[in-house]
């Protein structure tokens, strides 16, 4: 093999090898969290753990982050840094309710709180009497 082959070889094999080992990450989601921490690895499994909060008529009828219209009697959640369309399993922590929610909109913008959930999806744990919950939300599926 001639020099010049040689090194063809070795980066096709460099090209390669990177290919195959990216493929082995799973699913991952890289975001910019804040100024302070400058980006959030995200994984479906995940366990987030945190004050939760609930937003609805004042909001219902506008558009949310991602340009779709907010029903606030969805299943539907407001985060910082998610990407939109990722899934959720949000349970209260305080009855153990559970409910399914697809990330749509930014927020929640209290410091302390992780997850703002849409009205419907804050009635369905029953965490619109005390307002604020501590929750327990599992990334089921990342969106892009």
């Amino acid at each position: 093999m001639t020099m010049k082959q040689l090194s063809v070889a070795k980066h096709l094999c460099f090209v390669l090898c990177f290919v195959f080992f990216s493929g082995c990450a799973g699913h991952v989601h890289y975001a910019k969290a804040s100024n302070r921490q400058p980006f959030q690895i995200f994984r479906v499994g995940q366990v987030l753990t945190g004050v939760s909060s609930y937003y609805g008529k004042k909001f219902n009828g506008r558009k949310t982050a991602n340009g779709e219209v907010f029903d606030m009697y969805a299943f539907t959640a407001a985060h910082r840094a998610l990407p939109f369309g990722t899934i959720l399993e949000v349970e209260n922590l305080g009855n153990h309710k559970k409910v399914r929610v697809r990330v749509n909109d930014r927020g929640p913008f209290k410091k302390g709180r992780i997850l703002d959930l849409s009205y419907g999806a804050a009635k369905k744990i029953d965490l619109i009497s005390t307002g604020v919950a501590r929750i327990k939300a599992r990334i089921i599926h990342l969106g892009t």
